[in-house]
């Protein structure tokens, strides 16, 4: 409960105060947290602006109340009115949480442009990296254990449950939510006693929503490689630049940390979640024991990656806030930035649509193969 104060109070200050300010030749500019965003809406990019004051500010409060909300129930022994369904939605509000990968891309920023012009950092920048720390350490500190166990009890296992037996073969799934094991209906359906979270002993069409998950993101990662992400104006010159222009324009620059940086995130993460999820797809019906585990590892690193893509997308939002001094230099935003801002959105989208559990269904032998195929399937 204190993290999450103090980060609330570290955003208020983060918001109220101006973030960066350059200078050249005698022209400045000096803009606020929320003009990252904003200033994005006057170039006709509303939804990249939405991502971004979403990712970096209204969805870290949120969660930061609702963790004060439970703890506060919890404190005093009474939990507060719809704590159950707060709870439940902290879980799903972590992902999208971007406060880190925000302050990655503001050094990245402040590195492009520090020869160019003169920068200078603002009260709101450091209570920002503090934000970023402290809603860190407050993910970290929450024990989700506990608080479900202090939220709804502990209920028992459903009867006859058998330990050391998969799931899914006596009719149980964990809850992805608050982990409490449930019997599932004879169609493998369900809702958590505890925690109300909707169950399936499969997620129902998982493979075909990631399959059209992963397809619509490889679509949009041509645009988002063709089109320019960014466009420099100066003295009444314009340059664009795309994606790996910009690596290359770090390169000549000698900043090759921060070229690979963006290289890796904007473009060994996305291709990576690309072949990963694929292969995962390909290969899920023919596991065994000996490389489930290797393949859930491979998930769970694709699930956490996939966020650090969006170091590029933060990056345009505060050039292009910043560096506005007409003529003699300027920086709007090109296509590049809706496109690719919806590979990351639809990547993270398919690894959260893959159920990794498929990984460890083993093939049924072949005898059963073709006796359970001439069965009627089950939905779900």
């Amino acid at each position: 409960m204190a993290l999450a104060l103090s980060a609330l109070i570290a955003l208020l200050l983060a918001v109220s105060f101006p973030f960066i300010s350059f200078s050249v030749s005698g022209v400045g500019n000096r803009i606020e947290l929320s003009q990252t965003a904003t200033t994005l809406i006057g170039f006709h990019q509303p939804l990249v602006a939405i991502a971004v004051i979403m990712t970096i500010a209204v969805l870290p409060a949120v969660y930061l109340l609702g963790v004060l909300w439970l703890q506060f129930g919890l404190l005093r022994d009474h939990p507060l009115p719809f704590s159950r369904s707060i709870a439940r939605s902290l879980a799903h509000l972590t992902p999208w949480m971007m406060a880190d990968v925000f302050i990655i891309g503001a050094l990245v920023s402040l590195i492009k442009i520090a020869g160019l012009a003169d920068i200078e950092l603002g009260i709101s920048f450091w209570a920002f990296c503090a934000f970023a720390l402290l809603l860190l350490m407050t993910t970290q500190s929450i024990d989700a254990d506990w608080m479900w166990f202090s939220l709804e009890g502990e209920p028992l296992a459903p009867e006859g449950t058998k330990t050391g037996l998969p799931a899914a073969e006596q009719g149980l799934t964990g809850c992805p939510t608050c982990g409490l094991i449930n019997r599932l209906s004879s169609q493998g359906r369900g809702h958590c006693v505890r925690c109300h979270e909707k169950l399936h002993q499969r997620l129902p069409q998982s493979l075909q929503r990631t399959w059209a998950l992963l397809t619509a993101s490889a679509i949009m990662y041509i645009p988002a490689n063709v089109y320019p992400i960014m466009t420099t104006t100066s003295l009444g010159s314009s340059t664009p630049s795309t994606i790996i222009g910009g690596v290359v324009q770090l390169l000549q620059m000698g900043s090759w940390p921060i070229a690979a940086v963006i290289f890796i995130a904007s473009v060994i993460v996305p291709v990576g979640k690309l072949v990963a999820l694929t292969w995962l797809c390909l290969v899920v019906k023919r596991s065994n024991l000996l490389n489930a585990q290797s393949r859930t590892r491979l998930y769970r690193l694709t699930e956490f990656i996939g966020r650090w893509s969006m170091v590029d997308v933060f990056v345009v939002a505060i050039l292009v806030a910043l560096i506005r001094a007409g003529s003699l230099m300027s920086i709007t935003p090109g296509p590049a930035a809706l496109a690719f801002g919806s590979v990351v959105v639809l990547t993270m989208l398919a690894a959260m649509s893959f159920d990794p559990r498929l990984i460890w269904d083993l093939p049924l032998p072949t005898p059963l193969r073709r006796k359970a195929a001439t069965k009627e399937p089950v939905d779900g």
